[in-house]
């Protein structure tokens, strides 16, 4: 019997931690321009920390104002891991504070996602652990369900599904698929290689600024007008 909305998918297929370490270090910016600027979750959910995001997700499906299943999913959740919890964006009310960051902290969790609000915000800015959020406010939770753990859920108007990999830092977070991510992480790479010689190059004065001359402009049919603006 299936009870749609109200289930628990124990098991993740979480990839190989060595896939997850090759995007260590690497900017989001860089991953996102490789996977042609999609899957960046949308701006409106900030760090609350400066710790950076790492690790495969463990989804929940909440209820608005309600974090039954978020503390389930603590229960279920192995060390790296990252809960990605999809409350629809609401920000009535808070699905966390610090009591439950610190044990999220001490499960050696790598992080917290919630397209959704926290609280105890002073608290959870010191903690050695990622936690993002849509917003805060002090009103708390109901603990009811139902809701769904390890369900493809939506995060920040990105598919998130149990097992993807999330990296986040001060720019946002980006998701990628296991399948995708050994491609991604080369290219990514590559990229930041090629903008550290576009460094050294701004410093030398010597970066090729071709691509912005007047003919360039020109060509695109752009007016260029030696004169003021009258």
């Amino acid at each position: 019997m299936s009870n749609a909305g109200f289930r628990i998918f124990k098991k993740v297929n979480r990839p190989d931690k060595d896939l997850i370490e090759q995007f260590k270090g690497l900017p989001v910016a860089n991953i996102a321009d490789e996977m042609n600027r999609f899957s960046c979750v949308d701006a409106r959910i900030k760090r609350v920390n400066s710790t950076p995001l790492l690790g495969p997700a463990l989804t929940v499906k909440a209820r608005i104002g309600d974090n039954m299943m978020f503390h389930k999913a603590l229960d279920l959740a192995q060390p790296g891991d990252v809960i990605v919890v999809d409350v629809q964006g609401d920000l009535v009310n808070s699905l966390t504070g610090e009591i439950m960051m610190r044990q999220a902290l001490k499960k050696g969790l790598a992080g917290i996602v919630i397209d959704g609000a926290v609280r105890d915000v002073e608290a959870l800015q010191v903690m050695d652990m990622a936690i993002y959020a849509a917003g805060v406010t002090p009103k708390g939770p109901f603990k009811d369900g139902p809701g769904e753990i390890n369900v493809p859920v939506s995060c920040g108007g990105v598919v998130v599904n149990p097992g993807d990999i999330l990296v986040g830092d001060a720019d946002g977070i980006v998701v990628i698929r296991p399948q995708d991510a050994p491609v991604i992480a080369k290219k990514a790479r590559a990229k930041q290689a090629k903008e550290q010689d576009t460094f050294k190059a701004i410093e030398a004065g010597t970066l090729d600024r071709s691509m912005y001359s007047d003919e360039v402009f020109l060509k695109k049919g752009c007016e260029i007008i030696d004169d003021y603006y009258k």
